[in-house]
């Protein structure tokens, strides 16, 4: 009887072991992205997601202020980050890639462009370059227009007014969401009055605001060459050794500035689309993108990636 019991003890033992082994090895790995409330970043996010969730993985994304999404990288709380604005992120991501915490990984986005605006209206008036706007102070109310607060653009402008660069010592920065500042911009071009913001592209503001960016920026702002970026993927130490055909995915996913501002506009002329479905929506008529970010990509499993991401768009829209 006791023998019995022994051997009835490991069968049991032998079970759980192997059903928690089953459990573990079927359970879809789960990748953490990060991301910021921009409209491209968000656009870019989902449409990772999408992918991964095609291909058998769980995917979460957390929205994040820039600063929070590097100390999430670099504790390991989230595994990427698509939208590494450079040179402007500098002053926050800099100290991480030089820890090694962080890998600034490949260019998803170059050409891109970030830096301060006005209608063109006021451009056509004289304010023109970093230089002029000290000048217009008055009928700009002594306001530079930012977004949400802790984002690297706004440190860069009140980095601008504490130090009194161009004059601007008795400035205000005025933080913002993307949607709320773009309203008010819009809202005094209707006025006839001039405003100095935060503009980039891509984003659909280039076709909806008639805009000026500003000459003058410098190493000390948003960088040279009129504040043109680029912006990279970034993701933690160790990510590439622990999942690398997520990180051959995130190495292949490039976005052509013209491909986001397509897919911007299309968002913002219908406004029933989500950002994804918007995102799909050009993937789908553009399958040479898609295949191109799949190339030596894999399901979770070790099947093609392609047909699976296809029967993904296929399902849903």
């Amino acid at each position: 009887m006791y023998h019995l019991f022994k051997r009835m003890l490991l069968v049991a033992v032998l079970v759980a072991f192997m059903l928690s082994f089953a459990a573990a090895a079927s359970a879809a790995p789960e990748i953490k992205l990060a991301s910021v409330t921009w409209t491209g970043v968000t656009i870019k996010t989902e449409l990772a997601m999408a992918i991964l969730e095609s291909l058998g993985y769980e995917a979460e994304n957390k929205v994040l202020a820039v600063p929070f999404v590097y100390a999430a990288l670099d504790a390991g709380d989230v595994d990427a980050f698509l939208g590494n604005w450079m040179p402007s992120m500098a002053g926050i991501a800099d100290k991480f890639f030089k820890k090694g915490s962080v890998i600034q990984y490949v260019a998803n986005m170059p050409g891109a462009k970030y830096t301060l605006a006005v209608p063109t209206f006021c451009a056509e008036a004289g304010l023109k370059d970093f230089s002029d706007i000290a000048r217009y102070g008055e009928d700009l109310d002594n306001q530079i227009h930012g977004i949400e607060a802790g984002n690297d653009g706004n440190l860069i402008i009140r980095d601008m007014i504490e130090k009194n660069m161009f004059d601007l010592g008795k400035f205000e920065l005025v933080p913002s969401s993307e949607v709320a500042m773009l309203a008010e911009v819009q809202s005094r071009e209707k006025q006839k009055r001039c405003i100095v913001f935060l503009g980039w592209a891509p984003h659909s503001m280039n076709e909806r605001i008639d805009m000026t960016y500003l000459t003058g920026s410098t190493n000390a702002t948003f960088g040279p060459n009129d504040g043109t970026a680029t912006v990279w993927t970034n993701i933690r130490k160790g990510f590439a050794e622990d999942q690398p055909n997520v990180a051959k995915l995130f190495k292949n996913m490039v976005f052509p500035v013209a491909m986001m501002n397509q897919i911007m506009t299309t968002l913002y002329k219908d406004k029933s689309l989500t950002h994804l479905q918007a995102g799909l929506q050009w993937v789908k008529a553009h399958p040479e993108a898609y295949k191109g970010w799949l190339e030596g990509v894999t399901t979770a499993d070790g099947k093609p990636a392609v047909p699976a991401f296809e029967a993904y768009l296929k399902s849903n829209l």
